[in-house]
C-alpha cells in the first residue's frame, strides 16, 4: 500500500505516520480532527510535525523537542515584527524571504533548521530594535 505522504524522520530514518494528536498530547490537550505525523519510533524518538486540517498534509518537517521550541519562537518573532511594523502576514514573509535569500517555497518556518530559526529570530529582533529607535 503506497502512503499518501511518505515522511521519514530526519533523526532516526523511520517512517512517520499520520495519527491523532491525542497520541502525543492526550485527549484533553487537542482539538477534534487534529493530526500529527509522528515518528513510528515515538516516544523513543520524539519527532513529529502537525498537519493541515484540510488535507492532512504535513505543515513542515518532523522536529524534535528543541527544534519545535525554536520554530515556535521564530513564529512569535515574525508575528511580533508583523504586528509592530503594521505588516500583513504575506508582507512579513516576503521581508523574511528577502533577508534570508530564500525562495517563496523555502520560506516556511515549519521546514527551518535550528540555525534558520535562530537567524529568523535575530533578524526580527534587529528590525524591531531599529523600528523602535526610529520611532523614538
Amino acid at each position: 500500500m503506497k502512503r499518501k505522504h511518505q515522511i521519514r524522520c530526519p533523526y532516526c530514518g523511520a517512517y512517520a505516520t499520520c495519527r491523532p494528536a491525542s497520541v502525543v498530547y492526550g485527549k484533553s490537550g487537542t482539538t477534534k480532527n487534529t493530526y500529527l505525523y509522528i515518528c513510528s519510533r515515538w516516544p523513543v524518538c520524539d519527532s513529529y510535525v502537525g498537519t493541515h486540517k484540510k488535507d492532512r498534509s504535513p505543515l513542515g518537517t518532523p522536529a524534535n523537542k528543541e527544534l519545535r521550541r525554536k520554530r515556535i519562537l521564530a513564529h512569535r518573532s515574525l508575528d511580533a515584527l508583523q504586528q509592530n511594523c503594521h505588516m500583513k502576514k504575506w508582507e512579513a514573509y516576503i521581508w523574511l524571504q528577502a533577508k534570508l535569500g530564500l525562495s517563496e517555497a523555502e520560506t516556511h518556518i515549519g521546514m527551518f533548521s535550528e540555525y534558520m530559526c535562530d537567524r529568523t529570530i535575530e533578524l526580527c529582533n534587529q528590525a524591531l530594535e531599529t523600528d523602535h529607535i526610529r520611532a523614538a
